[in-house]
């Protein structure tokens, strides 16, 4: 019976058991295959984006060297022969510029200029290098009592000559002053300290990023309060009607407006209600605030929805208030949620220039701004506005801009990064 039994169960097995015939071979194969084509794809796919952001930075790291460098003439000048008088008062006073510029400091410049680089070489000393001069005087009043070389900005065209460029006479002095030891290529610490100006050889980027930073710190304030509390409120308080879904739904659409609607809205309410700080960064930031909070928004309220009934119910258990669970516990455990949203809606405002041109911040502002009222420009519209001129010096300032503008998004990533982290907890 056993024998019987055994060969039963055997041919049942036989039967039941599935046989790789050739079609099922063939189907095994083409999915294999398959398999390892989309692996290749994927990987070519990764290579290849990291290709193209290896490039992207290089090419940006390689033009914007050259724009923290700046060509600078050696001009020995002798101030107790020149003339100039002051004292250490007058000459740290917040108008020290335009008394060194009456006692004719552009003159006595120039001279020294003259003298120690030639005729033709002095005709090729930036109009402004005098400000410099004016500047270290402010900076060291000692130096009126002796003689002192400074490194003073060359002109655009004797730049070009240096770097190869321009024209064949201008190629030819360049080299001639540089053989000489009096034109070099200098580390410009000056272009992180100086505003905007109309050479390349005197720009700096401190303004626009002072106004930056102003900026984001009036969208911060705004957008990040309001956001949450109406993430809140709609997810925690706010009855389920067609009032409320026509909240929802218009939060969604905001979230996908082109930023330069914010621009016009800001340009018609804005600046109608506050018609004398056009280009401010107060302006500006809440014109921002506006276009950052519906993301805010989005992202607080499903890092509320991730937060475990369970949490909800056991301080309910505990006998805490409706109030004290939402304030106490809901809101700190949504909070790391929160700051990612604030942190992808802040790096889309750091980088925004349509809204911004609306709304007048493009203007040339020779002076960091002082308040969140003072006339300003940013990061993303200076690098907009350097990127139209004509002279080939703005090209490597424009992409020394850049740089820097990566550098602040990174360090203001970093720190919002860090903040949640720091209050991100887990159950």
């Amino acid at each position: 019976m056993a024998t019987i039994a055994s060969s039963n169960i055997a041919d049942v097995n036989s039967e039941t058991r599935p046989t790789r015939t050739q079609a099922f071979e063939r189907h095994l194969a083409k999915r294999y295959r398959s398999e390892r084509t989309f692996k290749f794809l994927g990987q070519a796919a990764i290579v290849f984006s990291v290709a193209v952001l290896i490039f992207l930075l290089g090419s940006m790291l390689f033009n914007g060297i050259g724009g923290f460098q700046r060509s600078e003439l050696t001009v020995p000048i002798d101030f107790p022969e020149s003339g100039i008088t002051g004292d250490e008062v007058s000459l740290t006073a917040p108008s020290a510029a335009q008394t060194l510029e009456m006692q004719g400091l552009p003159d006595i410049v120039e001279n020294f200029a003259e003298e120690a680089l030639g005729e033709a070489g002095a005709e090729q000393l930036s109009r402004d290098a005098w400000r410099d001069v004016a500047t270290a005087l402010s900076e060291d009043p000692s130096l009126i009592y002796r003689t002192h070389t400074f490194q003073l900005p060359a002109s655009s065209d004797l730049a070009a000559g240096l770097d190869g460029e321009g024209s064949p006479e201008m190629r030819a002095l360049a080299q001639e002053l540089a053989a000489e030891g009096k034109l070099a290529e200098n580390w410009d610490w000056g272009f992180l300290a100086r505003s905007d100006a109309t050479s390349p050889q005197q720009v700096g980027i401190w303004g626009a990023l002072k106004g930056s930073i102003l900026t984001m710190i009036v969208t911060l304030v705004l957008a990040f309060p309001i956001g949450v509390l109406a993430a809140l409120y709609l997810e925690e308080y706010a009855p389920k009607n067609r009032w409320t879904d026509l909240i929802e739904v218009s939060i969604n659409n905001l979230a996908a407006v082109p930023s330069i609607i914010f621009g016009l809205l800001g340009l018609a309410v804005f600046l109608a209600v506050f018609p004398n700080f056009r280009s401010a960064p107060i302006i500006g930031g809440m014109t921002l605030a506006l276009m950052t909070m519906p993301v805010i928004v989005i992202s607080g309220r499903n890092a509320i929805k991730a937060v475990p009934p369970s949490i909800r119910d056991g301080a309910l258990a505990v006998g805490a208030s409706p109030v004290q669970v939402v304030f106490h516990h809901v809101l700190p455990l949504a909070l790391p949620g929160m700051l990612t949203g604030t942190i992808i809606g802040m790096a889309r405002a750091l980088g925004e220039t349509a809204p911004l041109l609306m709304i007048g911040m493009r203007a040339f502002v020779a002076t960091p701004p002082d308040s969140f009222t003072s006339p300003a420009t940013v990061l993303p519209v200076q690098i907009f506005l350097w990127s139209d001129e004509i002279d080939r010096g703005f090209v490597e300032r424009t992409s020394a801009a850049i740089i820097v503008l990566l550098l602040f998004l990174l360090l203001m990533n970093g720190l919002a990064i860090y903040l949640r982290n720091k209050f991100e907890k887990t159950w």
